[in-house]
């Protein structure tokens, strides 16, 4: 019997695949449990025709996360932060500062895809990678001054 799958299955396969299994299998579990429905011919019409718009919908926005990704890769942000005598700052850049300051500068992030590995405690320029989209990544890069 084939049948579509709706949602991932181990040993299976994943969602939005067309796989053969056994007739009890599909009708007493995976259709009762919403995992999968019946491969007919109008449901393998209807699944091509939604991965053909989902293919073009994943289309444009990769093109748009690759064209934010070349913008975070030209701008840079300056981050003011107290400093002591001897050259360090208090505390550290966090994610949180990074995202105010894209923000003001027009850039569309979310403070939870902002990845700043380097510990900044010290003035300096350091870089800030920023998730775009599933892979797809931008860096920005982080000044750090000391605030007047």
């Amino acid at each position: 019997m084939e049948i579509i799958l709706k949602k991932d299955v181990a040993k299976l396969g994943h969602a939005d695949d067309i796989v053969e299994v056994k007739a009890g299998y599909a009708i007493n579990y995976l259709i009762p449990q919403g995992f999968a429905i019946l491969a007919t011919s109008s449901a393998k019409k209807m699944h091509a025709e939604n991965l053909r718009q989902r293919a073009h919908k994943e289309a444009k926005l990769r093109a748009d996360a690759e064209a934010l990704a070349a913008k975070l890769a030209e701008a840079s942000v300056k981050i003011a932060m107290k400093v002591s005598e001897s050259g360090k700052i208090y505390g550290s850049v966090t994610t949180a500062q990074i995202e105010e300051q894209l923000n003001a500068a027009g850039f569309s992030v979310e403070k939870k895809d902002i990845t700043f590995a380097s510990d900044a405690k010290e003035l300096g320029t350091f870089e800030a990678t920023v998730k775009c989209y599933k892979d797809i990544k931008g860096t920005v890069k982080v000044e750090v001054v000391a605030a007047e």
